[in-house]
């Protein structure tokens, strides 16, 4: 087990390539392990706000005129300073977030290789520039160029810190914009130290800030800032409608990467040993903290009882401990906040009817810190709360269908539709089910891989716009037309005036 580490850097914001104080207080950094104190960051406010926006459009200026070539060169420096604080960097957001150390080490590698990603597409959007557009006429040539907008807020959440950041990072800066970030304040750690490896990259002032703190304080005059030429958010909807509310005014574009209650639908051809790996895989990885967690199952009716017998016997196999130990397999939720409000939908599911099948409650042998035990819900029905609304933690909706109309008309009656899967052998059957399910993503015979290349994003409440792949740098762009005249023959749209049969006095003119 990995007993001890640096100290968490008690850093300020970074500004214009320094660290600088706040105007804010300073903020607790609480390890969800125990619920003790382990650092602080800076609270920013509106006036820090203001500074950072302003670096930021400076170095736009500059910026922007640098090739895709040349900023790529400059991602490939940061992934390589990630690369080289792999252990520290894992270290800090498993102290800071709660994820056990073994998935906050794949976090890591993860954001390595998002910045190595978009510094590839940055030097393609070189060869891009220019492309000719068939208009269909010999007198015009017309060619497409994609330009950034400006300076970029990216306002991220706590279960990935560094991962989300970087999913908004990387190809806002590969794209030719500059960027301010403001993390959550329950996990800025591994974001601070970001900013510290592109300064050691060299990247230039003010492209990169940072501020922490707030949302109130700093999240909101970020999201409402004139100076912002686009906002990319990932977080609750309800905060999400406040942040696009905020852009609207000043006519801005944004990304929302909002909240999720994916359906799983199970059919009775599955192999269902591999099924409960994918199943339990899909909610309780990072202890349920994702947006897209697979957290409504649906079962068909004839495999439902030998299913939940291995899911029940699969989920209290899970290691639930002190995250830095490398077997670690579900950690702590990342706040007291959070721990309460997910033992209350838990409470609300059993007074609704809904039979809990295991977990439910904080492990006995952990009677510290934010633990939730790995929880299934039985006899679950879609008019409850547990299935209606995201809990974001480690709990799992399941109930039964009959037929495949059934099972998708069912997974299909949400105000979200981030993600889906469907687990069968029939490879027909998966097809067809897929195209119908109302989801942004949809997995076949898996859940939640994730991929740099491949679009991320959803539907309905779940939000709009799309991350990573080519997707992800295009929502950073925008598109300029270019038509060039190249014929020698005169335009003859406004025929000349005779003057013998026709003088400016003849012209009669309405007052």
């Amino acid at each position: 087990m990995v007993t001890s580490g640096p100290p968490i850097p008690q850093r300020g914001l970074f500004i214009n390539g320094q660290w600088e104080s706040s105007s804010g207080r300073r903020l607790d950094v609480i390890n969800p392990f125990d619920g003790s104190v382990i650092g602080s960051i800076a609270g920013a406010d509106s006036h820090d706000v203001d500074r950072a926006v302003a670096a930021a459009s400076k170095a736009f200026k500059t910026w922007k005129k640098t090739s895709g070539t040349q900023r790529a060169g400059y991602l490939r420096k940061i992934s390589d300073g990630v690369k080289a604080r792999r252990s520290e960097l894992a270290y800090w957001e498993t102290l800071d977030n709660g994820k056990p150390i073994a998935e906050a080490e794949a976090d890591i590698d993860d954001v390595a290789a998002c910045f190595n990603y978009y510094a590839t597409l940055a030097e393609k959007l070189d060869e891009r520039q220019d492309q000719r557009v068939d208009v269909g006429e010999e007198d015009f040539l017309s060619s497409v160029r994609r330009e950034p907008l400006g300076v970029v807020s990216a306002i991220t959440p706590w279960n990935y810190p560094q991962l989300m950041a970087a999913w908004k990072v990387c190809p806002a800066l590969a794209a030719g914009n500059t960027v301010v970030l403001k993390p959550s304040e329950l996990a800025s750690v591994t974001c601070l130290e970001l900013a510290a490896i592109a300064h050691e990259a060299g990247l230039p002032p003010g492209v990169f800030n940072v501020v922490t703190g707030l949302g109130r304080d700093a999240g909101a005059p970020l999201s409402s800032h004139p100076g912002v030429a686009k906002v990319a958010f990932t977080g609750s909807v309800e905060t999400g409608r406040a942040v696009n509310l905020a852009a609207a005014q000043n006519l801005r574009p944004t990304t929302m990467e909002l909240g999720g209650k994916s359906p799983m639908i199970i059919f009775e051809d599955c192999d269902i040993d591999k099924t409960v790996e994918w199943i339990a895989f899909g909610i309780f990885a990072n202890s349920g903290q994702i947006c897209s967690a697979t957290s409504r199952l649906l079962i068909q009716k004839s495999i439902a009882p030998q299913l939940l017998q291995k899911l029940k016997a699969r989920a209290e196999s899970i290691k639930v401990s002190n995250p830095l130990d490398p077997d670690c397999r579900l950690g702590p939720v990342v706040s007291e906040g959070q721990h309460s409000k997910i033992l209350k939908y838990i409470e609300v599911g059993k007074k609704e009817g809904a039979k809990l099948l295991t977990g439910g409650a904080r492990p006995p042998h952990l009677q510290k810190g934010f633990f939730i035990q790995p929880t299934v819900f039985t006899d679950v029905t879609p008019d409850m709360t547990i299935w209606r609304q995201e809990i974001f933690g480690p709990v799992l909706a399941t109930a039964t269908f009959t037929d495949e109309a059934e099972a998708v008309r069912i997974a299909n009656e949400s105000e979200f539709g981030l993600g889906a899967a469907v687990v069968s052998a029939d490879k027909q059957r998966c097809q067809r089910v897929a195209r119908a399910l109302e989801a942004g993503i949809v997995w076949i015979n898996c859940s939640q891989p994730t991929f740099l290349q491949a679009p991320w994003g959803g539907t309905k409440n779940s939000g709009f716009g799309r991350e990573l792949g080519q997707w992800g740098l295009d929502a950073f762009t925008s598109v300029k037309q270019i038509t060039s005249y190249i014929s020698d023959a005169k335009l003859d749209w406004y025929p000349e005036m005779v003057k013998s049969k026709m003088s400016l006095s003849d012209v009669s003119v309405e007052p």
